[in-house]
């Protein structure tokens, strides 16, 4: 009986343990620090921007809008903002644009990694790593 009951115990232990882990391997990346990483130099941590440099993020109507208006400035750049198509995936474009749409009380829906990646269809813009693909031989 004992190793029946040592073995019970075990795999009650391990799916416990993955039970606990799930939220967490389940959840995607993280947009506040992909924010950071990649727009915070301009837009800054405050989501203030730079006047007359660059446009606050917090408290905007255009940010807050509409999905592909503001999915296609990341995809294409606009003015002396970069666009970041080739540089960062859809995954990770998408949880930027959510974090940026819910922080510093701007309120608005998430962008899914789907949509981008339908939006790079509709706006003509290559697929993340297209770039660096077409230079292997």
């Amino acid at each position: 009986m004992k190793p029946l009951f040592t073995t019970s115990l075990m795999s009650a232990l391990v799916t416990t343990a993955l039970l606990a882990a799930a939220p967490a391997l389940a959840q995607g990346p993280d947009g506040k620090a992909l924010f950071m990483k990649n727009c915070a130099a301009c837009h800054q941590a405050s989501g203030k921007g730079i006047p007359g440099a660059f446009p606050a993020l917090a408290g905007s109507k255009f940010v807050t809008g509409d999905h592909a208006a503001v999915a296609g400035v990341l995809l294409k750049g606009r003015g002396g903002m970069p666009d970041f198509s080739e540089t960062i995936d859809d995954r990770d474009l998408a949880a930027i644009l959510t974090y940026v749409r819910s922080a510093w009380d701007n309120r608005a829906d998430a962008l899914t990694e789907d949509e981008i990646r339908q939006l790079r269809t509709t706006l003509g813009v290559a697929q993340y790593g297209a770039a660096e693909m077409s230079n292997k031989h």
